[in-house]
This record gives C-alpha cells, sequence and structure tokens, in this order.
C-alpha cells in the first residue's frame, strides 16, 4: 500500500488554498491542479509498505504526538520548485510553524528509519503542494505574478498528523486516511 503522513488542514484553510489555485489557473499554465480536499502539509512519503508495518508506524507516530504540542502555522507566501529555472511544483510557504514541521518530519525520518523506511535525500521543505507543472508553457507569466505578489495573513493550528493510503487512478490519487495521532494540547 502507498503511503504518507501528513499535517492535515482545516476546511477553511482547503478553501483558501482553492482561490489561490482559482486566481493562477487563468494563467493557462500546463498544471496538474492538487484537488483541494486533498491538499495537506506532507511530512513523510513513505512509499509502498507492507500492511504489517502498520502498527509499528502508527506507534511512532503516537508516541511522537503526546511529545509535541499543537501549534500555529502561518501561511506566508508562493513559490516554486527549483527555485530557480524552470519551476515544476507550485506551493504555499510556511512562515510560523516552519520549525515545527521541521521537527516533526526529522524526528518521523529518524524513528521510521529504524524498522526500514528508507530516509530522504533531499532536506525537507515546509510546503503545501498546489501544482505540479508539466511544462514551462506560460512560467514567464506565473514568475511575473510570483514577483509581484503580497504575504498571505492566514492562520491554523496544527492539532494533529495522519497516515494516508494514496492509491492512483488515471483521473488523480485518492487518499483515504487510515490513522490519525493527535498532538500535546498546550
Amino acid at each position: 500500500m502507498r503511503t504518507f503522513i501528513a499535517l492535515p488542514l482545516p476546511e477553511e484553510i482547503k478553501n483558501f488554498l482553492a482561490n489561490i489555485q482559482d486566481e493562477l489557473k487563468p494563467l493557462n499554465l500546463d498544471a496538474k491542479w492538487v484537488e483541494p480536499q486533498n491538499i495537506h502539509l506532507t511530512l513523510k512519503f513513505l512509499g509502498e509498505i507492507k500492511e504489517e508495518k502498520l502498527p509499528l508506524i502508527k506507534k511512532i507516530m503516537d508516541d511522537l504526538c503526546k511529545d509535541t504540542e499543537n501549534f500555529k502555522i502561518s501561511l506566508s507566501y508562493l513559490g516554486t520548485f527549483p527555485p530557480k529555472g524552470i519551476p515544476r511544483v507550485i506551493w504555499v510557504g510556511i512562515e510560523e510553524g516552519e520549525k515545527q514541521t521541521k521537527d516533526l518530519a526529522q524526528k518521523l525520518e529518524e524513528k521510521l528509519k529504524g524498522i526500514g523506511i528508507p530516509k530522504e535525500k533531499r532536506p525537507f521543505s515546509s510546503h503545501i503542494t498546489l501544482a505540479r507543472l508539466r511544462s514551462s508553457k506560460n512560467t514567464k507569466s506565473l514568475i511575473e505574478k510570483l514577483n509581484k505578489q503580497e504575504k498571505f495573513n492566514k492562520i491554523f493550528f496544527a492539532q494533529k498528523i495522519n497516515l494516508y493510503k494514496s492509491t492512483l487512478t488515471p483521473q488523480g490519487p485518492i487518499y483515504e486516511e487510515i490513522y490519525t495521532s493527535n498532538l500535546k494540547i498546550n
């Protein structure tokens, strides 16, 4: 089963991000937009895992969450990967809460490595993916728009982390929440 661990987003934030997508769509980019109901902040992509690993993953999530207080996240601005050259991903950055999301991701990496799940080769970046670009079509207008943007002032609280099953279909991925661990209330 193909899985990942992520911070789920409140509906209000998903709606806000869907509105940003709607503002970018008239640029006519060659983009695969993330469906609003699927928008999340990935902490760790696990890839294909065997069902017998699920109890170990759930325990790691629970142990990590009982020692981690819920925290505030503020969305800051739009960006692209890679930062220079032809954009391949459009994302929303995190300002407040960036350190906490990085800490969570790094702790997950370390603990999951102990049960045979390989560490990421790239360093973790706190971001929320809005679209993946399939070509460079109209990316100049995207970059111009990003250069003129103002910082967002949208805040929410990270209160839990979820384990998701991801099923790939020709219409796009289907995400199914299969486990939740609540962060400690401060």
